[in-house]
């Protein structure tokens, strides 16, 4: 009886539910990618707060790769060493104590002082986290940064001014404090999910998949215990190399590298194309992100996976859903070379020729003896802008009624209107082609689509081309080859791309510290001409999985057919 009492106290504790870990799992991923990619969501404020490249930033994002890619080895082996839930736990409370470091800097840090110079299913699950990252730095960015410490009604700008920071730390506190949360279940899992019997079930696929995988992972845990480090270490390398020798293994990963290097790029780069190439305020481009770009790749990703499991695809016909996926994307990515924006016409800066020059001084405003490294952008009366009220010959300051807000610079030297001095208004000309934004996003939404429909087909493959045992290897080896090959190089290889196309560099102790202005046009190609190399390489590698699958079927028909005498 006590035995009886005891097993269905086990079956209602919620801890020893396989459901409820599964719950728990998928809140933690959520999570943990809500920290990630807010970073890549606040990057382009982040640049402009501490005067980064976009090199430097690229860095940045690639370093939060850096600790998974080298622990990969050592947590494989200790998994199954440890009481797992609480080694999960305690690895999400670290994930919590990095975010809230990150925020650090700015509590540490003297308060921002912008420039006022006038003359001075489970695949799926896991874009959701993206997804509410960009939407939350939507929110956080329409904040002052410094809104912890100045009144509102001190603040003489708002955040369509090219000088706005916004409160880049406030989504890693709410991130940090969601991780933090999200650790706590896993300290009270049991050490191995108990296989749980009902004698009126129903025995079905789904069900039968369940209890193996309990008994197969209690049953690997039991085995792997048995090795020492040492025999692990030895074991590792040669599973590899045999699933190196696999060349659809590797074709595939080789593809599947391609794709998350163009995705690491995108995700942290892509809201500052649009602020840059539309004219968008961070907040709004975070907001096109998370509410419209990354649900298309999550809805990609669940209508791949159910093709693959209501069709039966064969290997072949997944590696052929995988090129048209791929087709399809590049010939809506290809577009994108043409829609954008021009660089709108910048005093002192010409980038129409083959050598740019970057002239601000002037004959008209020789006279103020403007500061070099002012940044105060206005908006001439005659369409120019120029990179401050002093660059602009401007002499006269008029306030908004009962406020500390500009409403326009006049008797401008610089600017002529009808033999007369101009006025000048704060803020960016803008480039003035809305009407490109639109078309853009929607190709560049069924882009990520068509793109996401390859995932959970390329995942089959990896899964079914490998031997029973190496399967877990399989996976392993290959994010662990993702992380090292794509994640880690593309977010600096984007930087370093997009550095090349800057036409004037803010100065920090006669460094070159954040881009002022980019040649837009030179920004679009180079940036969508990267995307498009990734795009056509994972292409070109998944007709070689299908001619590699052909000539497999090919092989095996052949030895079917028994030649009759």
């Amino acid at each position: 009886m006590a035995g009886k009492e005891s097993k269905k106290r086990t079956c209602k504790n919620p801890f020893y539910s396989i459901q409820f870990f599964v719950f728990c799992q998928g809140f933690l991923h959520f999570t943990q990618l809500l920290t990630s990619s807010y970073m890549k969501s606040s990057i382009s404020t982040i640049e402009k707060r501490f005067g980064l490249s976009s090199q430097m930033s690229g860095f940045i994002v690639s370093f939060n790769e850096v600790g998974n890619t080298v622990l990969i080895i050592f947590v494989s082996y200790l998994g199954s060493r440890v009481h797992r839930p609480r080694l999960i736990g305690c690895g999400a409370i670290l994930v919590s104590l990095a975010a809230f470091i990150i925020s650090l800097p700015h509590f540490i840090t003297e308060p921002y002082e912008y420039d006022r110079s006038v003359s001075g299913v489970l695949f799926a699950a896991t874009t959701l986290g993206p997804a509410v990252a960009f939407l939350l730095g939507a929110v956080t960015l329409r904040f002052y940064v410094d809104i912890n410490r100045v009144p509102i009604g001190e603040i003489g700008i708002n955040h369509k001014d090219p000088r706005w920071i916004g409160a880049w730390w406030l989504g890693f506190l709410i991130s940090a404090s969601l991780v933090a949360l999200s650790s706590i279940p896993y300290f009270f899992f049991p050490r191995a999910l108990i296989k749980q019997e009902d004698p009126q079930k129903v025995i079905t696929l789904e069900t039968v998949t369940k209890d193996d995988f309990v008994e197969d992972m209690n049953a690997k845990a039991h085995e792997e215990q048995n090795l020492s480090f040492t025999q692990f270490l030895k074991m590792f390398p040669m599973a590899l190399v045999r699933n190196m020798r696999n060349p659809v293994f590797v074709v595939v990963v080789l593809a599947l590298i391609n794709l998350s290097g163009m995705v690491a790029g995108l995700a942290t780069f892509l809201a500052k194309f649009l602020e840059r190439q539309f004219n968008l305020t961070a907040s709004f481009a975070n907001m096109l992100l998370g509410g419209v770009n990354i649900p298309a790749g999550m809805l990609g990703i669940v209508l791949g996976g159910a093709i693959i499991k209501n069709c039966h695809l064969s290997l072949r016909q997944a590696a052929a859903m995988c090129i048209f996926s791929m087709a399809l994307c590049v010939l809506f990515d290809i577009p994108l070379l043409f829609l954008g924006c021009p660089t709108q016409r910048i005093a002192g800066l010409d980038s129409t020729g083959s050598s740019k020059t970057i002239q601000t001084a002037a004959e008209c405003n020789k006279m103020c003896s403007c500061s070099a490294s002012a940044f105060n952008p206005v908006c001439g009366q005659d369409k120019i802008e120029y990179v401050s009220p002093c660059f602009a010959g401007c002499t006269v300051v008029n306030l908004i009624e009962n406020t500390n807000k500009v409403a326009n610079f006049s008797r401008c030297n610089c600017i002529s209107v009808k033999n007369a001095l101009g006025y000048a208004v704060p803020g960016s000309c803008g480039s003035q082609c809305a009407h490109f934004l639109v078309p853009f996003v929607t190709l560049a939404c069924i882009s990520g689509f068509v793109a996401s429909l390859a995932h959970t087909p390329a995942f089959v493959m990896i899964l079914r081309s490998v031997r029973p045992e190496d399967k877990s290897f399989a996976i392993g080896i290959q994010f662990l080859m993702i992380r090292v090959a794509a994640w880690l190089p593309a977010p600096v290889l984007y930087g370093s791309i997009i550095d090349t196309t800057c036409l004037l560099w803010q100065k920090r102790c006669d460094k070159k510290a954040a881009c002022r202005y980019y040649d837009h046009t030179l920004f679009r190609q180079r940036f969508m001409a990267v995307q498009l190399v990734f795009e056509i390489s994972g292409f070109l590698c998944y007709c070689i999985v299908y001619l590699l699958f052909w000539r497999k079927e090919k092989r095996a028909l052949q030895l079917e057919v028994i030649p009759q005498e």
